[in-house]
């Protein structure tokens, strides 16, 4: 596949490996200038970031919470304007309310370059994993899942019999 190359003279690979580069060494100048101003990044679940402010924000934030967080570029893949990649990222809650927690995610980010810049990004990860590696959520299958599960499920039937009425 031949690769596509943006009007500015690059490939959307090379904008998107940038893009990750300036994140792994925390320069969010460089990674807010891989964006054109105006531009959405969707962190499904998460937040919705408007470039350039709203993501040197997030990202100045979420270093500050985790300042071990590292972001590795596990397999990404690109055809046309698109471009995928699938990333690992772990770090130490040290934030406002630190609890030392670690943590260690998976996720995927679609990117879409035009003119030598991000124009758009659907970022995917599992936030209920991340709630739970941060103790705001019960251990999968444990005893207090099961209780905040079995609550859910008194209040819904509850709901439902009333409504019935």
């Amino acid at each position: 596949m031949a690769k596509a190359e943006t009007e500015a003279g690059r490939t959307t690979m090379e904008v998107v490996d940038e893009y990750f580069e300036a994140l792994r060494r925390r320069d969010l100048d460089a990674a807010a200038a891989c964006w054109r101003p105006g531009a959405v990044d969707r962190l499904y679940g998460m937040a919705e970031l408007r470039a350039p402010e709203d993501i040197r924000s997030w990202f100045d934030n979420l270093f500050a919470a985790f300042p071990d967080f590292e972001m590795v570029v596990a397999e990404k893949v690109s055809e046309g304007d698109r471009a995928v990649v699938r990333w690992t990222a772990a770090g130490t809650f040290t934030g406002m309310t630190a609890n030392g927690a670690s943590i260690e995610l998976e996720g995927l980010d679609l990117l879409t370059v035009s003119d030598g810049l991000i124009v758009a990004n659907q970022a995917y990860t599992n936030g209920m994993e991340l709630a739970r590696q941060l103790g705001a959520l019960p251990a999968a299958g444990s005893a207090q899942e099961k209780a905040m599960l079995g609550a859910f499920n008194l209040r819904t039937a509850i709901a439902s019999r009333l409504r019935r009425r």
